[in-house]
């Protein structure tokens, strides 16, 4: 069974919302990236989404898109982020790990040699922004192959159609973008969220995450009381940025923010 279905098997049956905290691989250096992943795990999360460095994150608000920046001052390649994961899988064979990035990076890599590739390393699944499944048919392939679990998003202008689509071709979980724009933009109607959730849960039995625009515990919360996973991502990534010229402080700073989300998403 792959990670990411075990997680949420085993979350949601214990009555616990899924703590899905992302950050971009390589920032502000290599060397942060793989503590910073077990200080999460310790912290509370359950799943860590990594994003791949990519010179043009169109989804991404400034704040992620200059993680991306920085990680690329460092060098850092899909091949670094794959070196990263098999790393963390040496002491923890349990967390899943999703991969988000872009197209580009895969397609010079080879997506059959990548997905192959990332399976090895200890990767459960990949979100990659800019492949809808309309064009991702060889790559999904190529994913259940692997049981690797291709993860697709959803947003508010999603029309029935389109989430029924989604929800034949994902795996694992689909990632429901709670706010309109990119990352790190406005916080989300809860109200309104609820409300997509259950339309997509009428075509869908996976489990849904929540993600964009959650910023603290409560907004958190806010989320959890409906979905099944929430996503933080600009929040850390801003403190992570804050302190890049002391990066020995941001395992623990990243790990203090989520341990009141962790502790705030229990309390429901």
């Amino acid at each position: 069974m792959n990670r990411i279905t075990a997680c949420f098997d085993r979350c949601l049956g214990l009555g616990r919302k899924v703590l899905i905290p992302f950050v971009t691989a390589g920032d502000p250096n290599r060397e942060v990236t793989v503590p910073l992943m077990h200080e999460m795990v310790n912290a509370g999360a359950d799943l860590i989404e990594l994003g791949v460095p990519f010179s043009d994150p169109m989804a991404d608000g400034p704040t992620i898109q200059r993680s991306s920046e920085r990680a690329l001052e460092k060098n850092t390649s899909i091949h670094h982020v794959l070196e990263m994961v098999a790393i963390f899988r040496q002491q923890d064979a349990i967390t899943p790990v999703v991969l988000m990035g872009y197209l580009n990076p895969i397609e010079n890599m080879g997506a059959e040699h990548f997905v192959a590739a990332a399976v090895k390393a200890g990767v459960d699944g990949v979100l990659t922004v800019d492949l809808p499944p309309e064009e991702g048919e060889e790559f999904e392939q190529f994913c259940e192959q692997h049981d690797l679990a291709p993860i697709y998003l959803l947003a508010p202008t999603s029309t029935e159609a389109r989430i029924g689509k989604i929800a034949r071709s994902a795996r694992g979980f689909i990632y429901y973008v709670s706010v309109k724009g990119v990352t790190g933009s406005q916080v989300p109607d809860v109200a309104e969220v609820a409300a997509k959730i259950e339309t997509i849960r009428q075509q869908s039995k996976l489990p849904i995450g929540v993600g964009f625009g959650i910023r603290d515990a409560a907004s958190a919360a806010a989320i959890g009381g409906c979905a099944d996973a929430v996503v933080v991502g600009s929040v850390l990534v801003s403190r992570m940025e804050a302190l890049q010229q002391t990066p020995e402080q941001i395992p623990a700073a990243i790990g203090g923010i989520l341990a009141e989300m962790r502790k705030a998403l229990d309390e429901l």
